[in-house]
């Protein structure tokens, strides 16, 4: 089971490569958009793996592949993360834009998430 201290040392790098990977990658200039994109993927990876703390649930298996060992815990942190950047950005600062631009945002808000979750925690 996931210490406090790791949940949150988790987020926190989720958070800042979600804000890097949506300021490269999509070239957005918007510091609101790079600090809801940080805000969501932290915050979706904090909150899948607190529940997961607080339930007892046992989703740390990796999957036999050395070079990408992923979890179910490591895809929950990439679902929440993915869904509370749709809704942030979406309604936040991305309402008026593409939905094409809304949905690489999220995107990447997810998989920032999931490559921190697989490789470094």
């Amino acid at each position: 089971m996931l210490s406090w201290r790791t949940i949150a040392y988790g987020a926190a790098l989720s958070a800042v490569a979600a804000a890097v990977a949506v300021a490269a990658i999509l070239r957005e200039r918007r510091r609101d958009v790079w600090l809801l994109a940080a805000v969501a993927a932290g915050a979706g990876a904090f909150a899948w793996n607190a529940i997961l703390r607080h339930t007892g649930g046992e989703f740390f298996i990796d999957a036999p592949v050395a070079v990408f060992p992923i979890s179910l815990q490591d895809t929950g942190s990439a679902v929440f993360a993915t869904a509370l950047a749709t809704l942030l950005l979406g309604f936040g600062p991305l309402r008026t834009t593409r939905g094409q631009k809304l949905a690489i945002a999220a995107t990447l808000c997810g998989l920032a998430a999931l490559l921190v979750d697989v490789y470094l925690y």
